[in-house]
């Protein structure tokens, strides 16, 4: 574990977590097959200011892999759960890729837990999203898959494709692999994906529920300019339809611009987290709704 190894139970799941450093709260959520290792190269820079707690989300890393929904509600829901067993009764949230999804629905749904929200690549807030995740959902065959890409394909692309996971070091790509193995893993990849993803792309726009909450958050957006997973066209969009938000973009990076550029990245959420002039976000408008919503909803199980 990265800082001090803690592990509770909540609702159900055992959630494991890695701690480090002093001072008002900073939880850090990982993406989809990930682990709290994610932050490896930022959690030492950011612990200078800030508590810091990375869970690995149920489901990943060294947490549990209970048959549960695996939806965002469920994922927002036990993080908040959580929190209130961890004695964190608010804190600042930020999200990366499906860490950033579920971080966006603990604000529609458990806003009293969130200080100010960071969302790195974050998705939620378009449509676009890589075309393997698309596929794993594909009716009847997507069930077929998951377990291949968790135990092969997945494996394959870490090793041959370093770049878009950030660079990762030879021992952080054994144990990346390792912790995908862990049964329960295909099942919890399979669900989760499900729940926001399908063929078309992603189905679950955060973007057009928040005129649901009554006072956002400050927000502050990150991205890489070259993300191949979630293009950082969603982070222009979201900016032109709103105030108060800010996006950062690293040039040169990819959908890990906090490992690809560490040290820009830490100093750069900390500037946005201890500005005590920022406002809450306000969005003006949310993109159109599909006519063919019912094409796009969550798989019947």
């Amino acid at each position: 574990m990265i800082g001090k190894a803690h592990e509770t139970t909540v609702s159900g799941a055992t959630i494991t977590w890695g701690e480090m450093g002093d001072g008002y709260p900073l939880v850090l959520l990982h993406g989809i097959t990930d682990s709290h290792r994610a932050w490896r190269r930022v959690a030492p820079l950011l612990a200078r200011r800030f508590r810091v707690l990375m869970p690995d989300l149920p489901g990943h890393g060294y947490s549990g892999r209970p048959d549960a929904p695996y939806t965002l509600t469920w994922y927002a829901s036990v993080i908040a759960a959580w929190m209130e067993a961890v004695g964190v009764e608010k804190a600042h949230v930020c999200g990366h890729s499906y860490g950033g999804g579920v971080a966006q629905w603990m604000v529609l749904e458990q806003r009293a837990r969130i200080d100010r929200l960071a969302l790195v690549s974050a998705g939620g807030l378009g449509r676009g999203v890589a075309p393997g995740l698309r596929f794993a959902t594909f009716p009847v065959l997507g069930p077929l898959l998951a377990p291949l890409v968790m135990r092969v394909a997945l494996p394959a692309f870490v090793r041959l494709a370093p770049a878009t996971f950030g660079h990762m070091e030879p021992e952080e790509q054994e144990r990346f692999i390792a912790m995908s193995r862990i049964p329960g893993s295909d099942r919890a990849f399979r669900r989760t994906v499900e729940g926001v993803i399908n063929f078309f792309g992603q189905y679950m726009q955060t973007i057009q529920r928040v005129g649901e909450v009554d006072l956002m958050p400050p927000v502050a957006l990150f991205w890489g300019a070259k993300d191949p997973i979630i293009p950082v066209r969603h982070g222009r969009d979201a900016l032109a339809h709103s105030e108060g938000i800010t996006l950062t973009v690293y040039k040169g990076c990819g959908h890990f611009c906090h490992l690809d550029a560490p040290e820009r990245f830490a100093k750069d959420l900390t500037e946005f987290l201890l500005d005590p002039n920022r406002p809450p976000a306000r969005f003006l408008s949310a993109p159109r709704k599909t006519s063919l919503k019912n094409f796009f909803g969550p798989p019947k199980r």
